[in-house]
């Protein structure tokens, strides 16, 4: 049986620039991240049939699950267990004050975050193994189905971690564009990343929006 599970990130948000941690905050996507998930939906839907979207929680999932579940016709459906990292008393501070005020800390998160966990958060393995039991579920669930899942840059991180048989270590290595498109074809228990992070199909937004920024 050949399972095929579809990792996108939900789109852009405010707290994406500047960067802060965005977490558990639940925040809507704005113009750009709507226009995102209705491209991204269009390529899912071109590439695929999938059988069940599963969201994260947040709205900004939900909502990119919703624009994938209309243009390929198919349920969405919440799963709490693709939330994203829990950053505890970091949350929704930008990385400027975060570095400031606790540049140990905020080194150890940038180096080594296998050894860290967020204040009153969660640490690396807490994501890994809840992202995991997710993926389990689902390939239980959809053993020969394509599937997508939404979500955020950190439970993407933490699937391709697992599948591509990384220490957690490599977690900050890894790049995951909102609403770029990651498929993993599972042939039994055998795992296989045919793309990471495609986002070509967002160039024609990314065109329009330097283009509006430049006329400003």
């Amino acid at each position: 049986m050949v399972a095929r599970i579809i990792l996108t990130r939900h789109g852009h948000v405010d707290g994406i620039e500047p960067p802060r941690f965005r977490g558990r905050m639940d925040i809507a996507l704005t113009a750009l991240g709507v226009a995102q998930a209705n491209a991204a939906a269009q390529r899912i839907g071109a590439i695929s049939r999938p059988a069940a979207i599963y969201t994260s929680p947040m709205s900004r999932c939900i909502t990119t699950g919703e624009a994938i579940a209309k243009a390929c016709s198919a349920p969405s459906q919440v799963l709490d267990q693709l939330n994203d990292l829990d950053y505890g008393l970091w949350q929704w501070k930008t990385h400027d004050e975060i570095r400031t005020a606790f540049a140990d800390q905020y080194e150890t998160w940038h180096t080594a975050p296998q050894l860290f966990r967020f204040p009153q958060g969660e640490s690396l393995q807490d994501l890994v193994a809840r992202a995991g039991d997710a993926l389990r579920g689902v390939l239980q669930r959809h053993r020969d189905q394509t599937v997508v899942l939404v979500s955020h840059d950190s439970v993407n991180r933490a699937l391709l971690t697992l599948v591509l048989d990384q220490p957690l270590s490599a977690y900050c290595r890894i790049g995951v564009e909102p609403c770029g498109i990651t498929e993993i074809e599972f042939v039994g228990n055998i795992a296989r990343v045919l793309r990471i992070n495609e986002t070509q199909h967002l160039d024609a937004i990314q065109t329009a929006t330097e283009r509006i920024r430049k006329s400003e």
